[in-house]
This record gives C-alpha cells, sequence and structure tokens, in this order.
C-alpha cells in the first residue's frame, strides 16, 4: 500500500501560487516515487506586502497551525517569507518551534518548516556564500530581507526589488520576465541564484533556463519549502525539473 502524506500549508489569503507550485513539483515526484501527497490549506488575512498587514498576518498563524492538525497533516509549511523575515532576525525559529508546539498541544504534533527557514537552510546545503536575490517586494522591504539573509552568514552580492506592493500582483507577475532580469544582474562571482525570495512570485518555469543561462544553482522559496518539507518527513529530497537543490545532488 502507498503511503500518504498530508501536506499541510498556511497561506496569506491572497496567494494564489504556493498552492500551484509546492503540488505541481510533489506530484512531479509522484511519476519517480511510490509517495503520494494530499494538500490542505488555512489562510491568514492579508493583501498588500506592507510590514503592518504582515506583522498583522503573522498573528494569525497559531490559529492556521491548530486548525491543519485538526486534519493530523503530517508536515505543515508556512508560506510567507518576508512577512517571517519583517518580524526581526532569525523569528523563523521562534516562529517554527512555536507553530509546532500549537500542534502538539493539540494532539498532532507535526514538523513545522517556514519558507524563510528553508531558504536560509538551502543555501547551507548547497553550501553557497555569495548570492544574487530576486524579489518582488518594495525596496525597503527587500532590504529587510536581505539584511535577514546576511545575518545568516551570507554574502548578497546583488539584489533587485520588483516593488510590487499588491500580493495579487505578484502572483501576476510573468516568470518569462526573470530570465531577462537575472541578465541585468552581477551573477559571475555569485556561489547560487535566489530566482524568486518569495512563494507567491512564479518561477519554477523558468528555474532550468536560469542555470543553464548562468551555469549556477537557483533556488526559489518555494523549491527551498518541498526541499525542507521532504526532509521533515524523512524522504529522499528528489523532484523532477526543479532545480538544482531537489536535483538528488544534496
Amino acid at each position: 500500500m502507498q503511503k500518504i502524506y498530508r501536506i499541510g500549508q498556511i497561506v496569506p489569503s491572497s496567494n494564489t501560487t504556493m498552492e500551484t507550485e509546492i503540488p505541481a513539483m510533489l506530484n512531479a515526484r509522484q511519476v519517480i516515487r511510490p509517495e503520494r501527497f494530499t494538500y490542505h490549506s488555512s489562510r491568514m488575512r492579508m493583501k498588500k506586502v506592507v510590514k503592518e498587514e504582515l506583522a498583522a498576518m503573522d498573528g494569525e498563524s497559531d490559529r492556521c497551525a491548530v486548525e491543519l492538525s485538526d486534519a493530523r497533516v503530517d508536515v505543515l509549511g508556512y508560506a510567507c517569507l518576508v512577512a517571517i523575515m519583517a518580524m526581526g532576525r532569525g523569528y523563523h525559529r521562534v516562529s517554527e518551534q512555536r507553530l509546532q508546539a500549537r500542534t502538539a498541544d493539540n494532539g498532532a504534533d507535526a514538523p513545522v518548516v517556514t519558507s524563510a527557514g528553508a531558504l536560509v537552510q538551502a543555501l547551507d546545503v548547497i553550501k553557497a556564500k555569495r548570492i544574487a536575490v530576486v524579489a518582488p517586494y518594495m525596496r525597503p522591504l527587500t532590504e529587510v530581507v536581505v539584511d535577514y539573509i546576511a545575518h545568516e552568514g551570507y554574502e548578497v552580492v546583488d539584489w533587485r526589488a520588483l516593488e510590487i506592493p499588491d500580493n495579487l500582483e505578484v502572483a501576476r507577475h510573468d516568470p518569462r520576465n526573470l530570465p531577462g532580469i537575472v541578465r541585468e544582474m552581477k551573477t559571475d562571482d555569485v556561489d547560487a541564484i535566489v530566482l524568486s525570495a518569495c512563494v507567491q512570485m512564479p518561477s519554477l518555469p523558468v528555474v532550468a533556463q536560469v542555470e543553464a543561462e548562468t551555469g549556477k544553482p537557483v533556488i526559489t522559496a518555494a523549491i527551498a519549502t518541498t526541499y525542507a518539507m521532504l526532509q521533515a518527513l524523512k524522504l529522499e529530497r528528489i523532484v523532477p525539473g526543479a532545480g538544482a537543490l531537489l536535483s538528488g545532488a544534496y
């Protein structure tokens, strides 16, 4: 009998990408591995990507963790990188521990990964030290993200803020624009490219193209979150068509 894993997703109310890209990766994995996955979401209100809304939204994450634990999910993924990073350096550790405690208190202890923590972990997994970052946020929030990553021990050599304040518009950004954005960045001396520091900005369709054009490993918040979820489930971290991190090399 095939093992079925329940994937819990804590999602901003205006996010329309996490529930497409992460299932797309795990469904692609089902072609080459026996495990199967179902997907279950709980939402936190957020429309504009500004600090005030992000902080209010994060306050709803405890409720979401409890709701998902009612469904006895096997792992929970918190899908808003900037909400975590805007709460202060290292906050992903605090959030992950607190939300897992909520699931345990509800009699359904399950590991919790955040896209922020997953991205930091992914850079460590691929041994990257110098990176380039593309983010959809306004410049001040992008600077917060850059500082957060730098505080974790990585040098952000170059970065781009696409300055899209409306979260629905972030999801509408055409991923085909990303290779051209990366071509204008300083990537010769970086170890990796973070093509989307946001699970809401679509990027999966062009990851292979950017890796081919730059010769660098490319990760995204969604790819890193998928890797962290598979690791938490103690499954082989391999997904076809999802870039170097999930190629099986790590």
